[in-house]
């Protein structure tokens, strides 16, 4: 049984209300910085597990629930610790505070950064009823032990149900100190728990953002600039003014706003209005010229990610050499549910209505758009209708914000998927440059990987760019689990004016589809079997050569696959995730038109939560990715963004759907992410496949086998 201390400060508070029972403060780390300390500040409790007197147990959720499953995982933990009665467990979403640390989404982070402090909860509160029990029944602590809800006295038989030590429990002081389960004796982690969130959306009371309605609600659209970063000088609104249910049209940071009794109304308006835009610099901007710039870069300085051996001399002295340029284009991010909000501008506070990934980057945004103190901002975080990064960003807010302070009346701004797909931040599109070289045995000796790429931290926050590098940039090309004797990866930072903004899994959703592919065309050039080429480097990881070897066992590589059929891997490695992740995929070509039959894949994710959220993602991620292996591309021409509609940015439909298999590798690591681990690896895949079926190899996506 394992041991973790917990101080007062970092577990505080105790409280007993009214029909509340026991209630427990703790705090939870943010997106992506795991190294906080919560003794560095003065403290305040920010997630809280309340066990009322009639047995039932809340955790407030601290996290934003977009399908991922957080609203379950993280209760799961906090109930498996605790010995929880499952049925008896609910779910609430926090509102937007300090106090809960970090709840931004994002990064694959939710469950491995919440991990110790969920189960220090529980644990907690666990003891404190125990020892409530054995003081009530005067008996030793170590004859009491806790089941499903309720704590028991061995030799005697006795049992008292959680609910009815709840009041006495609060009185306790906190233990500094509570043992942890082992992993083995867990009941709850580990099995397909159904979600806590699911009822309500299967009978339709969840609340998305869409969703909301207030009393004397006004509906917004805004007419946005065609060009990036364009301006509006003036417009003409007696048009729109003149149409039933207008009622005022406004300037925004982004445009020009119509207020309407209803979406509907509002489009009309919007419709009939005349802008005249100062395009800025931006109007001449297009794909072609930006991937002229990108050309143009690769061959310029470079800042070095990671230098191992004498790469450059290993490769001028190989017989045995290749070099590729692979390319990724602009993505949107094509959420189910379109940018909204909804938001109550008052002269004494601001209360916001949002699906977003950022609670509290929208408080702040808010009280900075009101000049309100941020104690005066209420943020209500709704369900998310799919986020996959677009969600941090706050342009949205800010509409309903200054609509909101113009109408003096709550407003709610909806976009349609066109303002979606033309007014996104989009995943930067990149060039890779990559040089390997092989010796007489068929081992790599040798891999130069230079990404050329705009920048999202240098975008967002300059001063965290130090040497010209964005760590960020090169994440699924560094710290690979690959022994290579001479390695360099460099980056050249290629900013545009397009916007640009964090994708599902980000950068190595376009280095590993660059890097994994240029290993098969090595593996091709050195005579060997691409698993056998990839496992032969792997024998210094062996966690993430298992991962590896599970997708070929389980795809049954290296035997026939079904007629017509073709095969291809590829392993995502675990980059910021944590989590490795390997795909075989079966694909068929005929007259051009690629069909992927069968997807294979393993993951090693560490102590698995939920095995049916695990899987979840992991088929999400795939059809996600393959989407946009097979036909996603955002086209900059003239300043703007040619698609529109799903039209003309396509995605995969339900019959084009492959068979997909997850095998989830029995791990007593800590958990990792599960919620973007499952894209990198499919379009490399993929396009091996291909490779395998066609002796072509396409190195730009999506992956078209026409010129």
């Amino acid at each position: 049984m394992t041991h973790l201390s917990m101080t007062r400060r970092q577990f505080i508070s105790v409280t007993s209300a009214a029909g509340a029972g026991l209630v427990l403060g703790f705090w939870l780390p943010g997106r992506a910085t795991e190294e906080e300390d919560p003794n560095q500040t003065d403290f305040e409790p920010n997630a809280w597990l309340a066990i009322g007197t009639d047995g039932s147990v809340t955790i407030t959720v601290a996290k934003s629930e977009m399908g991922q499953g957080v609203m379950t995982a993280l209760p799961m933990i906090v109930a498996e610790e605790l010995e929880a009665d499952w049925t008896m467990v609910r779910a609430e979403q926090a509102i937007a505070h300090p106090r809960y640390g970090g709840m931004g989404t994002g990064g694959s982070t939710s469950v491995r950064t919440s991990w110790d402090h969920l189960r220090r909860a529980g644990a907690t509160a666990r003891e404190m009823l125990l020892s409530t029990a054995a003081k009530e029944w005067g008996v030793d602590r170590s004859t009491c032990r806790a089941e499903k809800g309720t704590v028991h006295h061995t030799p005697s038989g006795r049992r008292v149900s959680y609910g009815e030590l709840s009041r006495a429990a609060a009185r306790l002081p906190v233990p500094d100190d509570v043992p942890l389960k082992d992993p083995a004796d867990y009941t709850l982690l580990g099995t397909p728990v159904p979600r806590l969130d699911s009822p309500a959306k299967v009978e339709g009371s969840a609340v998305f953002g869409l969703d909301v309605r207030l009393p004397g609600m006004l509906y917004a659209c805004v007419e946005r600039s065609p060009v990036f970063g364009g301006q509006a000088t003036s417009y003409d609104d007696r048009a729109a003014m003149a149409l039933p249910g207008v009622r005022k049209v406004v300037r925004v940071e982004s445009g020009v706003a119509v207020l309407a009794d209803s979406t509907w109304a509002a489009l009309e308006g919007r419709n009939a209005l005349q802008v005249r835009w100062d395009e800025g610099p931006n109007r001449d901007l297009s794909i072609e010229g930006i991937r002229a710039m990108f050309q143009e870069k690769s061959s310029g300085e470079a800042a070095t990610a990671e230098r191992t051996g004498d790469t450059r001399s290993a490769l001028a002295s190989s017989e045995r050499r290749l070099d590729a340029v692979y390319e990724a284009p602009y993505l949107a991010h094509a959420t189910m549910e379109p940018m909204n909000c909804t938001a109550h501008a008052r002269p004494d506070g601001l209360e916001i209505w949002v699906p977003t990934q950022n609670p509290q980057g929208t408080r702040s945004h808010g009280a900075r758009l009101t000049g309100l103190d941020e104690e005066q901002v209420i943020v209500h975080t709704t369900f998310l209708g799919g986020g996959f990064g677009r969600r941090f960003s706050t342009d949205f807010v800010t509409e309903a914000v200054q609509a909101s302070l113009a109408a003096r009346a709550p407003v709610k701004v909806t976009w349609t998927r066109e303002d979606d797909m033309r007014h996104d931040w989009y995943r930067p599109a990149s060039r890779h440059h990559l040089e390997g070289a092989v010796d007489e045995t068929g081992r790599l000796v040798a891999l130069a990987h230079r990404v050329i790429a705009p920048s999202i931290r240098g975008q967002a926050d300059p001063e965290r760019i130090k040497d010209g590098l964005d760590r960020s940039a090169v994440e699924g090309t560094v710290e690979l689990p690959y022994t290579i004797p001479n390695l360099l990866i460099e980056y050249v930072m290629a900013n545009t004016g397009v916007p640009i903004g964090a994708w599902r899994s980000v950068y190595p959703s376009q280095n590993v589809f660059a890097l994994e592919c240029f290993l098969d065309e090595l593996a091709s050039l050195a005579g060997k079997d691409p698993v056998d080429f990839r496992l032969q480097m792997m024998d210094d990881h062996p966690r993430m050569k298992r991962v590896l070897e599970l997708a070929a066992e389980k795809s049954g590589w290296g035997t026939p696959a079904p007629e017509g059929r073709f095969r291809g891997v590829a392993f995502s490695p675990p980059s910021f995730f944590r989590t490795p992740v390997t795909q075989v995929v079966e694909v068929s070509v005929e007259r051009e038109a690629v069909r992927v039959h069968r997807v294979v894949c393993a993951i090693d994710c560490g102590i698995v939560i939920n095995p049916d959220t695990v899987a979840a993602q992991m088929e999400s991620g795939i059809v996600y990715g393959l989407t946009a292996a097979l036909m996603g591309e955002i086209t900059i021409e003239r300043g703007g963004v040619r698609e529109g509609n799903f039209d003309t940015y396509g995605l995969l439909t339900l019959d084009q759907m492959p068979e997909v298999e997850v095998h989830i590798v029995n791990s007593n690591e800590p958990p990792s992410g599960t919620g973007e681990p499952g894209l990198p690896a499919i379009a490399p895949a993929v396009a091996n496949a291909i490779a395998a079926a066609t002796g072509r190899r396409i190195r730009s996506m999506p992956l078209r086998l026409t010129a």
